[in-house]
């Protein structure tokens, strides 16, 4: 549990901006040189950012309070103040923050583009110098507009793994083994329930251009929804899943309403959740009297593709993972198809911005 971060509460500050200055030119040979102070710098800005190296958001836990740098002050001969250096937050795909008193969206990584940005607080505007208001009838103002103030947000940061294929199962159903097998991911193993107590990611090779991203998350029990065992704290990272797989353990006593109660609690959690295409693994075909329950299982469910494996034995893996293949490559395909149907809108539209003179500061006027 330590060695995986899910959850952040962090503070950020955007950059005060700098503050005009008041001073006039003093050079020999030069009478009634005027005023000559420069501007302000500008606040830093606070930019979240995505890198794909990240995993976890452990990083956030060891440093919770962000601050971009203040604006430099303006001087004298017109020189103006340095900008504050922006600070950059890194956040691992998948991640999404939200404001912490109103649970506002505020941005979210949804794909595994490097150095995706966005910018959320900018810094404060640097005050104008008194260079700036000099007139004919005030030809040695002697006031300076102060640099605007940054700003401080409170947000949550939580981390959903990004997947196309979600293992659902209740503990000790084969869900690790099943990813030991298929993928580079080497889960804890062992004969006891629990034994995956943090979500684990692999990924599933079909060809040199082809990958599938397996989640296998602790395993669910009845009562997740509501807060019992492990599950209820991962379950939303299998929530952006194009797809699950439904492990049974056939040995099991209450294999034949392990997918029915599996189900509900998943619908408990989230109904899109629920409603995802899937497939049915009924594994631990090895043991006695397991092909017997797995047959009734598949008359049970007409509707749902159901297939017996032994992970043990490395039986039915090979029917497994190409309906695994065909699962993701159907829901992509329905998703492109979706896609091509939305209004295209054109780069010079996406362009366009809406004019916004809110905070212009002017010659003479007031903060």
């Amino acid at each position: 549990m330590i060695q995986f971060a899910d959850e952040a509460r962090i503070e950020v500050s955007s950059g005060k901006g700098g503050n005009g200055c008041i001073a006039f030119r003093r050079e020999k040979y030069v009478p009634n040189g005027g005023p000559a102070g420069g501007d302000g710098g500008r606040g830093g800005d606070v930019i979240f950012v995505c890198k794909r190296n990240l995993r976890t958001l452990a990083h956030l836990r060891h440093k919770t309070v962000y601050k971009a740098k203040n604006g430099g002050d303006g001087s004298g001969s017109n020189r103006y103040g340095k900008d504050g250096e922006d600070i950059v937050i890194p956040l691992p795909p998948g991640t999404t923050v939200r404001d912490y008193e109103t649970n506002e969206l505020i941005c979210e990584f949804t794909t595994e583009a490097e150095n995706q940005e966005f910018k959320f607080l900018e810094g404060g505007k640097g005050g104008w110098g008194n260079m700036h208001f000099k007139t004919s009838t005030n030809q040695a103002p002697k006031y300076a507009h102060a640099g605007k103030t940054g700003e401080t947000r409170k947000l949550r940061v939580e981390l959903s793994v990004m997947a196309d294929v979600g293992l659902v199962g209740f503990p000790n159903a084969g869900k690790s083994s099943l990813l030991d097998y298929f993928t580079n991911a080497r889960p804890k193993i062992a004969p006891y329930p629990f034994t995956t107590k943090i979500p684990n990611l692999g990924v599933l090779r079909i060809d040199n251009e082809q990958d599938i991203i397996i989640a296998d998350i602790p395993g669910i029990i009845e009562g997740a929804s509501e807060g019992a065992g492990l599950g209820i704290r991962f379950l939303k990272h299998i929530s952006r899943t194009m797809a699950l797989i439904f492990m049974i353990d056939c040995s099991d006593e209450n294999a034949l309403t392990a997918f029915e109660t599996l189900k509900e609690e998943l619908k408990s959690f989230n109904e899109e959740l629920a409603s995802k295409p899937r497939i049915v693994l009924c594994n631990k075909m090895d043991i006695e009297g397991a092909p017997e329950v797995a047959e009734e299982i598949k008359k049970n469910l007409k509707d749902e593709i159901v297939i017996p494996i032994s992970v043990e034995r490395r039986y039915g893996l090979d029917r497994a993972k190409k309906e695994i293949q065909n699962l993701v490559a159907d829901v992509f395909a329905e998703k492109t198809e979706e896609e091509d149907k939305e209004p295209k809108i054109s780069e010079f539209m996406k362009s366009r911005a809406d004019c916004d003179d809110e905070g212009t500061q002017y010659p003479g006027s007031e903060m």
